[in-house]
């Protein structure tokens, strides 16, 4: 995923940009970055946040940065923000989203002029530079904005800081949010709704999808108005959303009250007591206990004092080692006990094999889970939620690979994700043996969207039922 945040102000301001970022580090485990303009011109700096804090990486940056304008970024993958210089003049750009037609694009920038990418390791091209070629297609950063959003397939957020203000660029169908927060004398702009809060910001505006701003340390202007159409993805609320954000104007932690809620009402399980897995299951599981009067209990915790989220390894043997490391047991709390656990998801299923596995280990009578929403049947097309390399890496995909063969249709597909279908059941069915569960139940797509409270027209569902994607659907026609 990934995440940005950008302040312009009458006075120095890197203090706010430096912990307006580092309230984004949730949203990321890789790289974290800085720009600034100031006495100096454009200042950056960009760490590896892999294996220590933002805030410990960045705290001399800060003392050296000076400057009444800057924006910063927390990215799962490539470094930014990027200096550019061009035609357009000089100016610093970071972005969140995800480019699926990067070949065709890069081809295409080749076969129109003479131009050059730099490389990141890998051979791969970054692609926060691809943006900013698209950008500088265009006689404007306004125009250029708008450009970028037209030809890309995926979905990409966009700010950029110039010597004099900033622009900000939701994406096209709004997958991503972006807020602008003010006070008396600053403006700022948040992925985060919360990460402005106690720096004396308040709520301004909630961009809307593919809408476009220019922002000043006076205030703001819209220089592009939003579309119809949202696409907002519902997995913020699930999972990725830090529990003090609103979304739409939907808070994420009530979102989870409600979504545990809805899922005891469908539940006939009695365990002793009800648990979250650490940190994005609790809310649902406090939902679910509030609902269904059985106690809300912690019989393990999240050793974070080294092993926070935003400090995970790529490599995913590393990811389930310290997943494993990270979860230590209470077991007074399980030895004997039925325990009904919940979690935002199930992916591949090696962590809550692991997971399960250990509280046997512990003593645990039963191990109930269910999942916060439904499941996975489909890898994104829109944001790097996962770091799968092929659908096949969904558990859901193995088996009905196992059932069906390679080559399975969306009819059939469309079967396995309807919780009244067969093969539904089977395959949920399947999933729990292989993960060795007492019993499983998802939740539900129809009982997660209302836990979120908006029109499901307006959600990006794509990784349950393959809706959402804005291509060349008939509601989405014209959109661009």
């Amino acid at each position: 995923m990934g995440g940005f945040f950008g302040v312009v102000s009458k006075s120095e301001c890197k203090y706010d940009l430096f912990f307006g970022t580092d309230y984004h580090s949730h949203l990321g485990t890789r790289r974290g970055g800085m720009a600034m303009f100031g006495s100096r011109g454009f200042d950056r700096a960009i760490h590896n946040i892999q294996n220590s804090p933002f805030r410990t990486k960045f705290e001399q940056d800060v003392q050296d940065f000076d400057g009444r304008i800057g924006i910063g970024c927390i990215s799962d993958y490539e470094p930014q923000p990027l200096l550019i210089q061009s035609h357009l003049g000089s100016y610093a750009i970071a972005t969140v989203g995800k480019i699926n037609n990067t070949e065709e694009l890069i081809k295409d920038a080749f076969s129109t002029g003479r131009t050059q990418f730099l490389e990141m390791s890998g051979s791969n091209i970054n692609p926060t530079e691809l943006v900013a070629s698209l950008v500088n297609r265009m006689d404007s950063i306004e125009e250029g904005l708008s450009y970028a959003q037209s030809v890309i397939d995926g979905s990409m957020s966009i700010i950029i800081m110039t010597e004099k203000g900033l622009y900000a660029a939701r994406d096209l169908y709004g997958r991503t949010p972006i807020m602008i927060g003010a006070k008396e004398d600053a403006y700022c702009v948040s992925f985060e709704s919360f990460a402005y809060i106690n720096l004396g910001y308040q709520d301004k505006k909630e961009l809307g999808p593919g809408e476009v701003v220019y922002i000043t340390e006076d205030g703001y202007q819209v220089l592009k108005p939003a579309g119809d159409t949202l696409k907002i993805c519902t997995f913020l609320w699930i999972y990725y959303g830090y529990p003090t954000s609103t979304y739409e104007g939907i808070n994420v932690e009530e979102m989870r009250y409600n979504c545990g809620s809805l899922l005891a009402k469908r539940d006939d399980a009695h365990p002793d007591l009800v648990a979250g897995v650490p940190d994005s299951g609790t809310a649902h599981a406090v939902g679910y206990a509030n609902e269904s009067g059985i106690p809300f209990s912690r019989p393990f915790i999240k050793y974070t004092p080294t092993w926070p989220r935003s400090f995970m390894p790529t490599d995913q043997n590393q990811r389930n080692l310290i997943a494993r490391m990270k979860l230590i047991p209470v077991n007074a709390l399980i030895n004997g006990k039925s325990l009904l656990l919940i979690d935002d998801s199930i992916v591949r299923g090696t962590q809550m094999r692991e997971t399960t596995e250990f509280l046997y280990n512990s003593g645990a009578k039963e191990v109930h889970i269910r999942p916060a929403c439904p499941p996975l049947l489909y890898g994104c097309r829109f944001l790097n939620f996962s770091r799968s390399n092929s659908e096949y890496d969904l558990i859901t995909r193995r088996i009905i690979r196992e059932r069906e063969g390679e080559d399975v249709s969306d009819e059939i597909l469309s079967d396995y994700s309807d919780p009244d279908s067969s093969n539904y059941k089977e395959m949920v069915d399947e999933i729990r043996k292989q993960l060795n569960f007492t019993s499983l139940k998802f939740n539900r797509l129809d009982d997660m969207i209302e836990a979120v409270g908006i029109d499901k027209e307006k959600l990006c569902t794509y990784c349950w039922d393959k809706k959402g994607d804005c291509r060349n659907c008939s509601c989405c026609k014209g959109a661009k």
